[in-house]
């Protein structure tokens, strides 16, 4: 082992060390000063009663399928119209104008328009035009509202990795007879791609929490189901267990981008400074 792989172990030792420290003292002095707050009786009884979280438990996690449903076939979606937005965004040839500018601005839309707004605007308002069954579900529209809101996101992101693939690999790949979609489609794509894989990780960790806005237009996912709960009981306990189901998956989805973004950093910088 050379002696700045020793530092680097010694550093690393050292670090973690004080990162165990320090969160130890925190947990300890939430735990501890928690517990002392005047009404802390009250609000344990109204969110952390266990007899109403083991009941309610199953329901939610059977309600949380719908999300996961959902989920399923909306990132899909998401990431093709993304990119598709993104390439439009990227198009020199003046004749295609129309199409960057029309992307330009679906992009400032949908990127300044909250997503709840976006939810309750096209999941009443096409529904509202009177199209017969099953045109008129509340589920397909809240699902192309999530689409319509995260594109725009997701856009941006593949638009920073097109951008960040140096001019010279474009003028390569053209010198050597290349037009120009089989250079963005075989040079600048992939490098992009995988540039941007943890910033679009994070952008799918929010949307699976961001599914749940579904129920604000009716249909009965884990929030939806976690309010009913709360009604039936006049209990909070039911949204501490949505909460639960939420990080079990968020939780892991967060950590594999911190990895990700760990492997990319290693890849194109030197060692990191403490």
């Amino acid at each position: 082992m050379t002696r700045r792989q020793q530092y680097e172990r010694r550093q690393r030792r050292r670090s973690a060390g004080i990162a165990a420290v320090s969160t130890a003292v925190v947990v300890a002095a939430v735990v501890l000063l928690v517990p002392l707050a005047p009404r802390w009786d009250r609000v344990k009884a109204s969110f952390f009663d266990g007899a109403q979280f083991r009941d309610s438990f199953p329901r939610l996690l059977d309600a949380f399928v719908l999300d996961l449903k959902i989920f399923a076939w909306t990132a899909p979606a998401i990431l093709v119209f993304g990119m598709l937005v993104a390439i439009a965004r990227n198009v020199r040839s003046p004749a295609l104008f129309p199409l960057r500018a029309f992307a330009a601005v679906y992009t400032d839309v949908f990127r300044g328009v909250p997503v709840i707004l976006t939810m309750y605007l096209v999941g009443f308002g096409v529904p509202g035009l009177g199209m017969p069954r099953p045109w008129n579900s509340p589920l397909l529209w809240g699902s192309v509202a999530l689409i319509l809101a995260y594109s725009a996101y997701v856009a941006e992101v593949f638009r920073s990795g097109i951008e960040g693939v140096h001019e010279s690999q474009r003028a390569g790949a053209r010198s050597l007879g290349l037009s120009s979609s089989q250079t963005m489609r075989h040079v600048v794509m992939p490098q992009a791609v995988r540039r941007v894989v943890p910033p679009l990780m994070n952008d799918l960790v929010s949307l699976q929490k961001d599914v749940a806005l579904v129920s604000l237009i009716g249909p009965v996912e884990i929030l939806r189901q976690a309010g009913i709960e709360k009604a039936k009981f006049a209990n909070f306990t039911p949204y501490v267990a949505a909460a639960v189901i939420f990080l079990a998956v968020t939780v892991p989805l967060t950590r594999l981008t911190d990895h990700l973004l760990a492997r990319q950093r290693r890849r194109t910088s030197a060692t990191a400074v403490r």
